[in-house]
């Protein structure tokens, strides 16, 4: 009886995580596109810890400024793939293969180890010839793929 328990406990998990890293869009809340997105448009192409880092830069700005990783995300001038869009202009980034990780991440993001960043609630691209003003003098914390993380 035990086994059967354990193994009906082991399928309904299984069940569970394989339907969290499935997706459609009309199943996801809007504060869940909103993050998805806005982790897809700024990293999609850094592989998963890029993306992770990126998702934990939105949950420690989240933590620091007392407001939702929604209104976060969608703050003027904070993620450049807002700026004059909305989420039906970027909701297609969902359907890129890395969508479905973007979502896990965007339905966990309270939960995300913000460590991982070192507590970082800035970022930029390295590759860009001119660092934003605010990393002027500044030292990241560390560097995940093509962005450098910052704690200010």
């Amino acid at each position: 009886m035990k086994k059967l328990i354990t193994v009906i406990a082991a399928i309904t998990t299984a069940a569970s995580i394989y339907a969290q890293h499935t997706h459609k869009a009309y199943n996801l809340s809007t504060s869940e596109k909103v993050v998805a997105i806005t982790i897809l448009a700024e990293a999609r192409g850094e592989g998963e810890a890029g993306m992770y880092a990126v998702a934990a830069v939105i949950a420690q700005r989240s933590f620091e400024r007392k407001q939702t990783a929604t209104e976060v995300c969608l703050k003027k001038w904070q993620f450049s793939c807002w700026n004059g869009k909305s989420v039906k202009d970027l909701e297609h980034l969902l359907k890129v293969p890395q969508g479905k990780y973007a979502i896990s991440l965007a339905k966990n993001v309270k939960q995300l180890s913000r460590q991982f960043v070192g507590y970082a609630n800035h970022y930029h691209a390295t590759w860009m010839k001119k660092k934003p003003y605010w990393a002027k003098g500044q030292k990241p914390v560390k560097v995940i793929g093509q962005h450098a993380f910052y704690k200010l």
